[in-house]
């Protein structure tokens, strides 16, 4: 059995190669918390296991076998967070935490038994995928709200789940999993877009925040198709 630590390092380096970010020394330990020192001496010893290889100064890469153990323990994460929304009532910024101490705490047993008293469910609450098991991860669905351009409509599928405050930020203006938007207007420069949510208010949007959701377009702008803004 893995150590916390050791699941904690493959997990970040596979999150940040699914990125399409080179998994160096300082962005793993920047996404850990850790000192350098201390991935130095990790990536030792997980290259030693055969969990990854490492080229200096070009970063690491997960072998197969650490994949598996990436994979694995995502889809424990998003099992235990639909779990504890659907079950316990945890509300979508609240079950993040918990899944990461819970993730390598419970048994395999126990994870199988919440997959099928869940349904065999395809999406945490957050709408990202859930693998089947051993299986390997999906693609993520549909395109960034920032790809939409003026006139076009989408449905919100999935956002990011590493920001809480985001999450409530999101809930205090009604955009959740399933939200039907419709893309008014964007500034110019990287400005606020603005959203009309299903058929209610207008509201206002920054760059940043429509990079970390993604939408299902269902309707294209004739006026825009094709154009970049």
């Amino acid at each position: 059995m893995l150590s916390v630590s050791i699941e904690d390092y493959i997990k970040s380096i596979y999150a940040l190669q699914m990125e399409d970010q080179r998994a160096t020394t300082k962005r793993i330990a920047e996404r850990l918390g850790v000192r350098m020192a201390s991935v130095t001496g990790m990536i030792k010893h997980l290259a030693s296991e055969g969990f990854l290889r490492h080229t200096p100064y070009h970063g690491v890469v997960l072998s197969e076998k650490g994949k598996r153990v990436a994979v694995d323990l995502i889809r424990r994460h998003r099992l235990i967070e639909l779990f504890l929304s659907k079950a316990l009532g945890l509300t979508w910024d609240e079950v993040h935490a918990d899944a990461e101490v819970l993730e390598h705490a419970v048994s395999d047993r126990i994870i199988e038994r919440i997959y099928e008293y869940l349904g065999r469910p395809a999406f945490d609450p957050h709408g990202s995928a859930i693998p089947v098991k051993y299986g390997s991860i999906p693609p993520p669905q549909g395109v960034p709200l920032d790809a939409l351009a003026e006139g076009d409509v989408g449905r919100i599928v999935e956002v990011s789940d590493r920001d809480p405050a985001f999450l409530r930020y999101l809930t205090r203006l009604d955009l959740t999993i399933g939200t039907e938007v419709n893309v008014r207007a964007w500034a110019p420069f990287g400005g606020p877009v603005t959203l009309q949510i299903g058929s209610g208010d207008d509201i206002l949007l920054g760059s940043e925040a429509c990079s970390r959701i993604r939408v299902e377009q269902l309707k294209r702008s004739k006026a825009t198709r094709g154009a970049k803004r």
